[in-house]
């Protein structure tokens, strides 16, 4: 069987997904050891390693699953999707108050991954259904609003940056969606006051350590006053994961130190998931750095071209989203390793250590190579329509030369 049979889709998006799977497995293997002896007194750097490589070849499995399905097929499923979605983010809020379930086996599973992609999918149906005389109605736009406020509202409690990712997201899909602008930029306002002022306030408490008990509805509010104030006013003296990520950027330079010669890596507890990006620049320097950026580059721009190139509001809305998803979280991982962004907890897609996160960033992968295989199917199609119109005029005109 040919290889464009298995891996159907928009190729480039294949490749750059294989070369990120390839840093993941090589960047996991060098940076898992303290993760292993801090967590897991019973398991080996070698086992955990093994589980992250299982979680690589189930999401390329998903992925090439997902690509043979008719993308149509998510419409539809779409608002059972979302439904479930707010159960699942509802139950996890009401009885764990925390960010995961833990499954016996496959262990700790976010809900709030799932919303991630089934959002962006329920909110390019509803942009898609909607005529464009509808789109402009005030109704519409509290319509979508509202769905995605219903989400967010449920994960912002124990995961602001997740929320604000998945609202950013979401809301942009609007604007582009064509929903009145007017509305658009009077809540876009409102919301810029809300922020700066919530902002001022938690920087300005009196208390901005951890609160674990209390009963606030947003309880995990110190946590984000610390982080931001820790970025504003850093304290080098201090060992802490972003300092440690800082001098192992420092030790890397431009060429890096080599793969497998980290040493700041193996002092965090961190550094194979949300501070991978500083081990790819201590061991492989500037330049593995600016590669790894640009891989990311590559395939949103791939996205684009996809969402382009389709002719239907859903699959294009829908790669838009998906793809601006992994874009925008590789970009907030990579800024927070490097300093420019406070410290916010999202992985770095396709790379960071497996788990839910890589496996549902698979299935945004695997909806959006449905649609750029969808999009490939048409073009043969029309190219063998055109081939056969050739040939048929080809043979029409030999018959009257021959007659």
């Amino acid at each position: 069987m040919k290889l464009t049979k298995i891996f159907q889709g928009d190729k480039i998006i294949w490749v750059v997904f294989l070369l990120l799977s390839i840093v993941s497995l090589v960047e996991v293997y060098s940076s898992i050891g303290l993760y292993a002896y801090s967590f897991f007194a019973t398991k080996s750097p070698t086992s955990l390693f093994l589980r992250h490589l299982i979680i690589v070849v189930a999401t390329y499995i998903t992925i090439i699953l997902l690509s043979r399905v008719n993308y149509r097929f998510f419409s539809r499923f779409a608002v059972l999707g979302y439904w479930i979605t707010l159960l699942l983010l509802a139950v996890m809020l009401a009885l764990n108050g925390g960010r995961w379930f833990r499954i016996p086996i496959i262990g700790q599973f976010q809900p709030s991954e799932i919303a991630k992609i089934v959002l962006v999918v329920f909110v390019a149906r509803l942009l898609a259904l909607k005529k464009k005389d509808g789109l402009s109605e005030l109704s519409t736009f509290l319509q979508l609003l509202i769905s995605i406020l219903g989400v967010v509202v449920l994960i912002l409690p124990e995961n602001f940056s997740m929320a604000a990712l998945i609202f950013l997201v979401c809301y942009l899909m609007m604007l582009v969606g064509g929903v009145n602008r007017k509305y658009w930029w009077r809540v876009t306002g409102g919301l810029a006051i809300v922020v700066g002022i919530a902002i001022f306030i938690m920087l300005n408490r009196n208390d901005t350590s951890i609160q674990a008990e209390g009963g606030e509805v947003l309880h995990r509010s110190g946590i984000w006053a610390e982080r931001i104030d820790n970025w504003l006013h850093p304290q080098p003296d201090k060992l802490t994961q972003e300092n440690m990520a800082r001098m192992a950027i420092a030790r890397g330079g431009v060429f890096g130190v080599g793969i497998g010669n980290t040493v700041h890596a193996r002092l965090m507890t961190q550094a194979h998931n949300d501070f991978i990006y500083a081990t790819i620049l201590e061991e492989m320097g500037m330049v593995g750095g600016v590669i790894v950026f640009l891989l990311y580059s590559i395939l949103y721009f791939r996205c684009i071209r996809v969402a382009w190139q389709c002719k239907g509001r859903f699959g294009a809305l829908t790669v838009m989203g998906l793809g601006t998803v992994i874009y925008l979280q590789a970009l907030i991982n990579m800024s927070v390793a490097v300093g420019v962004l406070p410290v916010t907890g999202q992985t770095l897609p396709f790379i960071s250590y497996g788990g839910t996160a890589y496996i549902f960033m698979g299935v945004g992968l695997g909806i959006i190579q449905s649609v750029a295989a969808d999009i490939t199917a048409k073009h043969e199609s029309e190219d063998k329509k055109i081939t056969n119109k050739v040939i048929g005029n080809e043979q029409e005109t030999k018959q009257i030369a021959e007659e």
